[in-house]
């Protein structure tokens, strides 16, 4: 006769190897980047490297013996994150903490300045950092702008152009904007890109669309990469954007409330990409040789995707010439 404690042992064991067994085969559609090819003598730039879907993307180069660039705002923390990489990789390529702030175009200019004098080159540039964090918080960036237009589109948006010269000597290069599916959410509104009717909203505890700010930043990202794709076609540079796809990072630290992780525990775990996970699109994007030629596109699990939002050349015109704009008065545009 079986005893009750095999029984009660061997139940939760079978659970545990079944929900092991389900999330395996959701994860079977999750592509991975199959290219191994040596990268020595590479320098990629990330921005954000030092956590979540930036530090898997650092790992995952200098595993291929790239040299890579931790474009951080915490330097300390670009630090810590290159010590534990180097314990992991001792014989990995090149790692180089540097600090950047995107939310600061000071910060920017001055980056720009340490790589030029450092680097003749950059191979890749990749966009990755990114915030998000509730409208009725009304954060802003040193400018002044709303922290998701200021930080996830107009930081890089500047750094990128910034940079564009040091792109063109490595040609064939490539800038690998981190956007998001999301961004078919997002709807601009030119007469109101810092949100300031929707933050007013928020604060009253009225709710809009969900994340306007990210999403709208991440359409952004977007039109970016297709605009910015159109002007380096003839010099080399492909620029291309990626969704990682829904992963479990720090990015939405601000919404998440102790209750949450219980309610979306089931979600999380037959849903939710690890990091690691969501970084291979990243990682091909920015070294699969099987794309290059490939520009102004949008990638996803490692293919092509192609979106639902109704992209139009009226509108992505009007967004480089208003980026332009704010960059160059420094300050948000009047509403």
């Amino acid at each position: 006769m079986v005893s009750s404690y095999v029984i009660y042992t061997a139940v939760p064991i079978s659970v545990v190897v079944a929900l092991g067994l389900i999330r395996k085969w959701r994860s079977r559609n999750w592509a991975k980047c199959v290219s191994n090819t040596c990268l020595r003598g590479k320098t990629f730039l990330i921005t954000g490297a030092n956590s979540g879907i930036g530090l898997e993307t650092a790992k995952a180069l200098v595993k291929r013996k790239a040299r890579v660039i931790f474009a951080c705002r915490d330097i300390d923390k670009a630090k810590q994150a290159i010590a534990e990489i180097r314990k992991e990789q001792p014989t990995g390529g090149e790692l180089i903490p540097m600090q950047l702030d995107l939310a600061s175009f000071e910060s920017i200019e001055k980056f720009v300045e340490v790589v030029k004098a450092g680097f003749y080159k950059i191979d890749v540039l990749i966009n990755n950092a990114g915030v998000s964090v509730p409208l009725k918080q009304d954060q802003k960036t040193k400018e002044g702008f709303e922290i998701h237009i200021g930080v996830n589109h107009l930081g890089h948006f500047y750094l990128t152009n910034l940079l564009i010269d040091l792109l063109k000597k490595a040609s064939p290069s490539r800038v690998v904007i981190v956007s998001s599916t999301l961004h078919e959410k997002g709807k601009l509104d030119f007469g109101d890109l810092n949100l300031r009717a929707e933050i007013e909203e928020a604060k009253k505890g009225k709710s809009g669309r969900h994340n306007a700010g990210y999403c709208n930043s991440k359409l952004m990202n977007v039109y970016f990469a297709r605009s910015l794709a159109a002007k380096l076609m003839s010099e080399g540079v492909d620029v291309n954007a990626c969704c990682p796809g829904f992963c479990y990072t720090n990015l939405f630290r601000n919404f998440v409330r102790w209750y949450h992780y219980i309610l979306m525990a089931p979600v999380a775990f037959f849903f939710m990409r690890s990091a690691k996970q969501g970084a291979e699109t990243v990682v091909y994007c920015a070294s699969d040789y099987s794309i290059e030629g490939h520009t102004g596109k949008f990638y996803r699990d490692c293919a092509e995707y192609t979106s639902k939002y109704p992209f139009n050349k009226e509108e992505e015109t009007k967004l480089w010439e208003i980026s332009e704009e704010m960059v160059e008065a420094r300050k948000p545009l009047k509403n």
